[in-house]
């Protein structure tokens, strides 16, 4: 099976710009420069790769909330292909990263987290019953013999 995962470190090029749908669920759009520096004949060389990068849904939301110009971030998502018409009519084609996860880099920063309270049914549309992918379902726990979750109704982190 073929796999479409990239993960890429660089900084943010712009702000992230939240946009909703016509439904109502948030998708932010940013752009980041992935730098390369490498020798050739002992001589540096540098290099800088600009990706689009989309974050759906809560991803979104909080990387709008809390990444800004500049910020050093980590991106794993997916690459996806898609074709626009430019204003002098040309064919383009774009390749965008849509995010799976991603968040500031710590290499040369700290970064405090805050968790988001859950939404009601809060399992991020597995349905109101399913388990946080990973975990046991409610009821279901990890123990032998046990019938609830040895985390009383809390995801670990």
């Amino acid at each position: 099976m073929a796999d479409n995962t990239i993960t890429l470190i660089g900084n943010l090029t712009r702000d992230p710009e939240i946009r909703f749908t016509s439904t109502g669920r948030a998708v932010a759009s940013f752009g980041i420069a992935v730098g390369r520096r490498y020798q050739v004949n002992g001589e540096w060389q540098e290099q800088t790769s600009y990706f689009n990068v989309t974050a759906w849904g809560q991803l979104g939301e909080n990387a709008a909330a809390t990444l800004g110009k500049g910020n050093r971030v980590v991106v794993t998502g997916r690459l996806e292909q898609r074709e626009y018409t430019n204003r002098e009519g040309e064919k383009r084609t774009a390749i965008d990263v849509i995010a799976d996860e991603l968040g500031p880099s710590l290499r040369w920063a700290t970064a405090t987290i805050e968790r988001n309270p859950r939404a009601e049914g809060g399992q991020g549309g597995r349905g109101g019953d399913a388990a946080p992918q990973g975990q046991p379902a409610p009821g279901r726990g990890t123990n032998p013999g046990s019938e609830s979750s040895p985390f009383d109704g809390e995801e670990p982190f």
